[in-house]
């Protein structure tokens, strides 16, 4: 098992918002997403990435290229999801596309964003691409990314908390954006603690069309965050009633095991 069972997280796009406003964005953006939709004060980044990144081989094991770690899409989230904002202080239109991504075991593994600014009157327009990753990986190396074995596009590490860190890459060209449209695979390339290179292949497919179509409407956001938060509460105290159930069984035999049958 590459995740520890964990309780159930918030939906990423707050921690993305919240990131927002503490980073610049770039140096463009300021608080733009931090106030939301209404001008309300996002919430602190609360989502978790794993809290380790996948193990290391064992000791004297060969290591033969990087280590495959393959990702699919949150069930909770079953599309990407765009949100929009306005800096009022600079004028800058600010709008993300994310979408959160989970193991075979459904634990959360990484989060992707990528974020587009726009400031008409200064003619200013920078995109930014975003990755929420688990602790426990070198940061001094940063990351790489590939599109379908495109050419690679290094990124940093800018922030980490408690549950996860924030990589980035900063000022991004629109022909990187038009091939996340147009691919299938984003490859992400980081190092573990044995500086053994561990690389994500993140499934893209539908990204274009949330990147082109309207922001989700902030109610609608919230329903889903209900709605997410509901169900990862559920997944915790169904898997919490499988493990009491698994202990009981496994005590169960020793418990009532048929007394020995008296000596004649």
């Amino acid at each position: 098992m590459f995740f520890a069972n964990r309780p159930a997280r918030p939906l990423r796009v707050a921690a993305f918002l919240a990131l927002a406003g503490l980073t610049g964005m770039a140096g463009v953006a300021g608080p733009a997403l931090a106030q939301g939709a209404k001008g309300k004060a996002a919430p602190a980044p609360t989502a978790p990435a794993p809290t380790a990144p996948p193990a290391a081989a064992p000791t004297g094991a060969a290591q033969t290229g990087p280590q495959i770690v393959n990702v699919k899409s949150d069930p909770a989230q079953t599309e990407w999801t765009k949100v929009c904002g306005k800096d009022q202080a600079s004028g800058t239109d600010v709008c993300y596309t994310t979408r959160d991504f989970v193991s075979d075991q459904g634990q959360p593994v990484l989060a992707v964003a990528v974020y587009e600014m726009k400031n008409a009157a200064q003619k200013q327009e920078v995109r930014v691409i975003r990755y929420l990753l688990p602790l426990g990986l070198l940061l001094q190396p940063g990351i790489r990314f590939t599109i379908d074995g495109q050419q690679g596009t290094a990124g940093k590490f800018a922030v980490c908390f408690p549950n996860g860190c924030f990589a980035e890459a900063g000022n991004v060209g629109p022909e990187l954006v038009a091939a996340m449209k147009k691919g299938t695979t984003l490859n992400v390339s980081v190092q573990n603690q044995t500086q053994r290179e561990v690389t994500f292949a993140v499934p893209i497919t539908g990204f274009g069309k949330a990147f082109d179509g309207p922001a989700i409407d902030p109610k609608v956001l919230e329903e889903q965050q209900k709605k997410l938060q509901a169900e990862l509460e559920k997944r915790s105290e169904d898997m919490r009633k499988k493990l009491e159930q698994q202990n009981a069984a496994g005590a169960a035999p020793a418990a009532g095991a048929p007394a020995a049958a008296p000596k004649p």
